[in-house]
């Protein structure tokens, strides 16, 4: 008796279920019962039967039903409209949008990464998907140097790393930046360059420019150093052009590699330069000329090589 009861009980839920009144704008779930690429068929356990339009499925211009959803899915849809034939017109896209918002949102916020790829270029930018939303990414943004115009179009069909810098549902704006992540990683991978500078590591590298308190040496791998005057060679010195010059090839010695700062030393190199040579007389020329055939202990990207730069 019990059990007649319980099944009377079920029979009375699924008869009052079906004749809910669904409301534009609900956001309801309801499963897949057909799939075609010219609609959707949804049952909503309802007298009404629902119905998705192929144009709601998604503003993604790659989305198939046919290979995205399968007969049996359970589906979130938002209701449009009750059609002429008593069906209840369904949205995928914009129970989607509801909800990717939140989630786009939220990813800014979080600085979430996301891999999108390119799909076409507009006027100062390219476009790409995230979460079925259309986004933008200004040329601006495409990369750590300005994209011209016309190397947008070479963009097309790219895999990008990107992030979120504005998600604003009202306007129906999103904005993506490519530069934000590759200058993450350009950050990241000097790190990691600099972590791997042995104190003691001697090496060969070109002057790049001069001050009155010693010159910047660069050592490759985007790293350069600073020579304190007091480094430049054991001679005193008014000022470091009496022995160095602009381009002028250096050994050097690394002192130190902290906070993000290089100290080098030339004197600690042995580095005996032929102008500083010349001065000292023949002892000085025959260093110099020792030092012109002797390689330095090793190049920056020898000692870098196997480091994993992330």
């Amino acid at each position: 008796m019990s059990e007649e009861k319980q099944t009377m009980e079920d029979f009375e839920d699924e008869i009052n279920a079906s004749f809910v009144k669904f409301e534009e704008g609900d956001i309801i779930q309801g499963t897949a019962v057909s799939v075609e690429e010219e609609e959707i068929i949804v049952d909503l356990q309802s007298f009404s039967q629902g119905v998705i339009p192929s144009e709601q499925y998604s503003d993604d211009p790659d989305f198939r039903a046919m290979d995205e959803i399968r007969v049996g899915d359970v589906l979130r849809v938002m209701v449009m409209y009750e059609d002429e034939q008593g069906r209840t017109v369904l949205s995928l896209k914009q129970a989607k949008e509801a909800e990717s918002w939140e989630i786009l949102r939220k990813a800014r916020q979080e600085r979430t990464l996301y891999e999108v790829r390119v799909k076409s270029t507009v006027n100062a930018g390219v476009i790409a998907y995230i979460e079925g939303i259309r986004g933008f990414i200004p040329a601006s943004q495409l990369a750590l140097h300005y994209v011209e115009e016309e190397e947008l179009e070479s963009y097309v069909g790219r895999l990008l790393k990107v992030r979120v810098i504005t998600a604003d549902e009202e306007a129906d704006k999103l904005v993506l930046s490519a530069k934000d992540v590759e200058k993450e990683e350009a950050v990241k991978a000097h790190e990691a360059k600099l972590n791997a500078l042995q104190k003691g590591f001697v090496t060969e590298g070109t002057i790049t420019r001069i001050e009155s308190y010693g010159c910047f040496v660069d050592i490759g791998e985007d790293l350069t150093g600073l020579v304190h005057i007091s480094q430049i060679c054991n001679k005193f010195l008014k000022s470091p052009k009496e022995a160095v010059h602009l381009g002028m090839k250096v050994k050097v010695k690394v002192l130190d590699a902290a906070d993000g700062k290089i100290r080098l030393s030339m004197k600690q190199a042995e580095d005996i330069a032929p102008e500083i040579g010349k001065e000292q007389g023949d002892s000085g020329k025959e260093a110099a000329l020792e030092y012109k055939d002797e390689e330095a202990t090793t190049s920056l990207a020898g000692l870098l090589k196997g480091i994993q730069l992330e």
